[in-house]
């Protein structure tokens, strides 16, 4: 984490320091009072909703070294060194930016509307044999979030793994150009942010803004089978590239996929006799790890390694994560995300999963997918598999659009609606032998773990 004086910490964001407390030193950062750790650097934001000025005496009583102070907020507190800056959070990005130029180390960007959390998982599971690696921790993927990592990153660490997130055009742009990756990857291209962008080509042109910061030797990692991100590499010169996907157009493909309640087994056209196990459910996962292979294999680690690599990955939490219930049945966790394209691959693979008495899907509302949003639950619906999957459970208002496509393929009495989790568990439960597989997918803003830890009471 970053160490250093108030001095200069000071002078890193562009704000005059001349009090006595100069040579003090901080240690780290935080922007949240009740998790301060002795030494922090305590960086009070404005919200809509909260003022982060309000708990600076907090921070300090908590152990904060120093605080920022934006000079617009009324009666900073004295006798303590405070750091008066024009916009708090400018200056966090600020001091991010210059603490990452000082460091020597190699950086990988990932993007994507989804896999971005997985891949980054992956590529530090890869790295970590021969590197010292920090990745993205949670969510912190954003303007506040990625400083924050870039904060975090220790003076010893070789290989920083950063998840970049954005909900609008030029979000990526401004976090690139703060980590300055020497490797992007762009995961792929889906539906997430259609209301906030109008288009898949919008949506592609935005994520492709994680070349703008990418080193000038540096290697962009792209899904080759997307013809958005096809085009964009065709209209940008001396970018050198590297492609992974399913066709033998790509760098590297998988010649075998073998699904397993375990994970996943692949062979690729660089190491055809070699099968690699990966630790991760589903098959659009097998992608993921192949962006990350091409990541590792760039950065000199070897197949032995990566073989080994695969199967030690720790996913971060609610990602296609195999969970028991009270009754013995499995549950797959997936409820961090959805989308069309992520609810798609989590259906196909419970549908591919063998030795399960029954399979079960619970779906709740996909969101941020603009004006067709409806239909595009509606479609989710009508695509189930009525020989692979046994009964659909959906909750929320768009979730019934889900219903409504569901029927048109399975009987109505195998569909059940509702807009009430305790009540979709109740039912549910009363279905249950102990021998069904269940998927819980949904948008974050649907919190369906909450059904996943109403199975396990």
């Amino acid at each position: 984490m970053i160490v250093k004086t108030i001095q200069q910490v000071a002078e890193m964001m562009g704000a005059p320091y001349e009090l006595s407390h100069k040579d003090i030193v901080i240690q780290g950062v935080s922007i949240d009072s009740r998790k301060i750790e002795k030494g922090n650097l305590f960086v009070p934001l404005k919200g809509d909703h909260t003022d982060g000025h309000r708990y600076v005496e907090t921070a300090f009583q908590n152990g904060a070294a120093a605080s920022l102070w934006q000079k617009d907020v009324p009666n900073p507190p004295e006798h303590f060194p405070i750091i008066m800056v024009d916009d708090t959070l400018e200056a966090l990005q600020r001091l991010a930016k210059a603490y990452r130029d000082e460091l020597s180390i190699k950086v990988v960007g990932v993007t994507g509307s989804n896999g971005k959390t997985t891949t980054k998982d992956i590529i530090s599971s890869l790295l970590s044999s021969r590197y010292r690696v920090q990745k993205t921790e949670g969510n912190y993927n954003n303007h506040i979030g990625l400083p924050l990592t870039l904060l975090s990153l220790k003076q010893d660490t070789e290989a920083a793994i950063l998840e970049m997130g954005m909900s609008s055009k030029g979000e990526i742009d401004f976090l690139t150009r703060m980590a300055r990756p020497d490797i992007a990857v762009i995961t792929n291209i889906g539906e997430a942010h259609l209301l906030d962008l109008g288009s898949r080509e919008a949506i592609a042109e935005a994520k492709f803004e994680i070349i703008n910061g990418l080193d000038k030797n540096g290697v962009l990692v792209y899904h080759g089978d997307e013809p958005l991100l096809e085009q964009l590499v065709q209209n940008t010169p001396h970018l050198t590239v590297k492609t992974f996907g399913e066709s033998a157009k790509n760098d590297l493909y998988p010649t075998k996929i073998r699904q397993t309640n375990e994970g996943s087994r692949f062979s690729i056209n660089t190491e055809p006799e070699r099968e690699f196990f990966l630790s991760v459910l589903g098959k659009h996962n097998v992608f993921n790890a192949l962006a990350a292979i091409l990541v590792a294999r760039e950065l000199g680690i070897s197949y032995d390694e990566i073989e080994d690599g695969l199967k030690k990955i720790e996913l971060t939490k609610m990602r296609l994560e195999l969970v028991e219930g009270s009754k013995g049945e499995k549950i797959i966790n997936d409820a961090y995300n959805a989308s069309p394209t992520s609810v798609r691959a989590a259906i196909d693979l419970v549908s591919e999963l063998q030795g399960y008495e029954r399979k079960i899907l619970v779906l709740g509302d996909m969101l941020e997918l603009g004006p067709k949003e409806k239909q595009y639950h509606e479609e989710i619906g009508k695509e189930i598999n009525p020989h692979a999957i046994d009964y659909v459970f959906t909750i929320g208002a768009l979730g019934q659009y889900i219903a409504k496509g569901a029927k048109t393929v399975l009987p109505e009495h195998r569909v059940f609606a509702f807009m009430e989790k305790e009540k979709l568990v109740e039912k549910l439960k009363s279905l249950l032998t102990g021998n069904e597989l269940i998927l819980v997918k949904a948008s974050r803003g649907m919190k369906l773990e909450e059904v996943v830890h109403l199975l396990q009471a």
